[in-house]
């Protein structure tokens, strides 16, 4: 890491319960790139306050996680199509005081979905009706897929999030025969619910390609079982780490390669 001098370029970001997967993200590609930046991590019970601090002291960039992540559109100047399609920002780029808002979780999505050539055509399941879900079912939709249900215990939310992008909603499980399915809800993270498996074998041996957003750890209960299976997997952890990847091109305008962005998410989760 260079010394810190007075003309290095400060990012940061705001987060309910701040974890090190961004600091050590960022930190390890500005160190490798010898490229005068620094990234930190905070948390504020004053959103409206942090974001006037960031336009003020010229902070570059801003990572928003929940909860803030509805709450700050009303503190900034501009919202870019990935962030206005779900109403959900977690990315700020100051450019001289104007703050642009975009959502590169939406963006990292639906590059997955093209990268790893998801068919279109396919029925989808996703689990959760939560934030992220918005930025899963956006990046669907806008990917072209068109047979998509939310499965969410949550009527009002599950079915709110259904309807705005054309899909359905229900609240119990369906039968086995779901080509994709995606959990977008905390089952399998770290903690109470580690253990959980969000869908039973029978619903993995009859899909196509699991997809688990959950990003620590990155081999939850539902990828170690859809590899099992033979399965077609994404992970969580190529999520986070394509949405971190395209925030540190927009906050120092240097591309990336792939080699360096797993290089950059294999150092974030050291212990």
């Amino acid at each position: 890491m260079p010394i810190l001098h007075k003309d290095m370029t400060l990012c940061i970001s705001l987060a309910g319960r701040p974890s090190n997967l961004g600091t050590r993200f960022h930190n390890f590609l500005y160190d490798e790139l010898g490229l005068p930046f620094v990234y930190k991590a905070f948390t504020t019970d004053d959103l409206e306050g942090a974001v006037r601090g960031v336009r003020a002291l010229g902070i570059r960039g801003c990572s928003v996680s929940m909860p803030y992540k509805e709450d700050v559109i009303a503190l900034i100047d501009e919202l870019e199509e990935s962030a206005a399609a779900i109403e959900s920002v977690n990315t700020i780029v100051n450019d001289g005081g104007r703050l642009s808002g975009s959502n590169t979780d939406y963006e990292a999505v639906a590059q997955l979905l093209t990268e790893q050539a998801v068919d279109p055509r396919s029925s989808v399941l996703v689990r959760g009706s939560g934030g992220m879900a918005k930025a899963v079912v956006a990046a669907f939709r806008g990917s072209g897929f068109t047979d998509l249900t939310v499965l969410a215990r949550n009527a009002d939310a599950g079915s709110a999030l259904a309807e705005k992008y054309g899909y359905r909603w229900r609240d119990t499980e369906p039968a086995p025969g779901t080509a994709v399915l995606v959990n977008v809800t905390p089952l399998g993270m770290h903690g109470s619910d580690a253990a959980a498996q969000s869908f039973d074998d029978e619903q993995v041996a009859a899909a196509e390609v699991v997809f688990d957003v959950v990003a620590f750890p990155a081999e939850t209960p539902l990828i170690t079982a859809g590899r099992a299976a033979g399965k077609q997997v994404i992970s969580g952890a190529e999520v986070i780490a394509l949405q971190a990847a395209r925030q540190f091109e927009r906050y120092t305008g240097v591309a990336i390669s792939p080699e360096q962005v797993a290089r950059a998410s294999a150092f974030s989760r050291q212990e």
